[in-house]
């Protein structure tokens, strides 16, 4: 089989790029090795999506088809220091409609899917596994499992932080293990959560509420493994209680909807996101903390940037030309190093638990949210 595009992994990253070339002059193969399934019950792998990743979502047909009674706005933020510190950001304050929306996973997966289904120029190879990858100078060609071959002008890495694709093709990482689980669940609430999500520095990591649509919440609490591991072995009441101990009951008596899960903490940056007929995107070309809430941003404004070189190139450029390809790795540079650096320094400014960091940070939290133009600075920022 002969294509233009070949996107090896189909999750988020990879379907989005998939659906961003639905107009491109490029026949497009994706390969993954199964199909999501539709939401049934809450998603306890949430996500919040900022309003330009939401504008992409709306270009590629996406977002209108999204479920909205499982969306919700978020329209104000809570974060609390773990001494006297606090920052309080408001939409509504800062001239805008909403901060970000949480989505579920599954339910940004499933529609995507299926529009990729749908797509003319797309064929979808699923379920699919590679064994081979070879790299010739004018082409990709990846062997699957089952003997079939794929050969490709541009082959891109979609298949997650521990890339298969990028492993193959010869590029080395190195993790940077934070010793930390993020464990994430649903809940029930007792109070409202009026449409604001809390964040706490607390000695034992980094606790999140998220609003989920009615009186539900989603928590992340990034945390040292032996304390997630603790929480995970605990019964749903215990669990609970300490949740809502934890948020100093903010949102009243907890219930829980859905079973606590664990995925472990690492920030990845590899020494290239391209190479001879590759390009890497998501999680393959970057891994960071989760305390932004901008992971999954930073992936589809990948799919976005890269759709958009390869629809625009003129019909008589190679989509795997490299000088194409240097283009979109620029154009990506510097949102990924930001946003990297800046959480991996958050993480560590809060972790040391000494007495003159804590005073420091707290103080830095409060001088901040005493400065309406650099509150608004980091709104739109992370708007983007």
């Amino acid at each position: 089989m002969n294509c233009d595009v070949l996107i090896v992994g189909g999750g988020l990253a990879g379907c989005s790029l998939a659906v961003a070339l639905r107009s491109a002059r490029l026949s497009v193969a994706m390969i993954e090795a199964r199909a999501p399934r539709a939401p049934g019950g809450w998603d306890a792998r949430i996500y919040a999506v900022s309003p330009g990743t939401a504008r992409f979502l709306e270009d590629i047909g996406i977002w209108r088809h999204l479920d909205a009674a499982r969306m919700t706005r978020v329209s104000a933020m809570e974060v609390h220091g773990d001494g006297d510190g606090r920052l309080d950001l408001s939409a509504y304050d800062s001239g805008v409609a909403q901060l970000a929306w949480i989505v579920e996973s599954s339910l940004l997966h499933h529609e995507l899917w299926e529009t990729a289904k749908r797509q003319a120029n797309l064929t979808l190879l699923c379920p699919a596994r590679p064994q081979a990858l070879m790299f010739a100078p004018d082409a990709a060609t990846l062997t699957l499992d089952d003997g079939r071959a794929i050969t490709a002008k541009l082959a891109v890495a979609a298949d997650g932080a521990d890339s298969w694709t990028r492993q193959a093709a010869g590029i080395d990482v190195s993790f940077h293990h934070y010793g930390q689980i993020g464990v994430v669940a649903n809940f029930a609430c007792q109070l409202p959560h009026r449409n604001t999500a809390f964040q706490w520095f607390r000695d034992d990591g980094i606790l999140a509420y998220l609003p989920l649509a009615g009186d539900l919440i989603s928590i992340v609490w990034s945390t040292p493994d032996a304390h997630a591991k603790e929480l995970l072995e605990l019964s749903p009441e215990a669990f609970c209680a300490r949740v809502g101990d934890a948020g100093g009951h903010r949102l009243g008596k907890l219930t829980l909807v859905t079973p606590p899960a664990g995925f472990p903490l690492r920030l990845m940056r590899p020494p290239r996101r391209i190479g001879s007929r590759l390009a890497l995107m998501g999680d393959a070309a970057h891994a960071i903390h989760p305390l932004s809430g901008h992971g999954i941003n930073l992936g589809f404004q990948d799919a976005r940037v890269l759709g958009e070189e390869l629809t625009a190139m003129p019909d008589y450029i190679d989509c795997g030309d490299y000088g194409l390809l240097r283009k979109y790795e620029r154009a990506r540079a510097e949102e990924t190093l930001a946003l990297q650096t800046v959480t991996d320094a958050l993480q560590r400014l809060f972790a040391p638990r000494n007495a003159g960091l804590k005073a420091l940070r707290n103080i830095g939290l409060n001088l901040t949210n005493a400065l309406p133009v650099v509150r608004d600075s980091l709104v739109r920022y992370a708007m983007r």
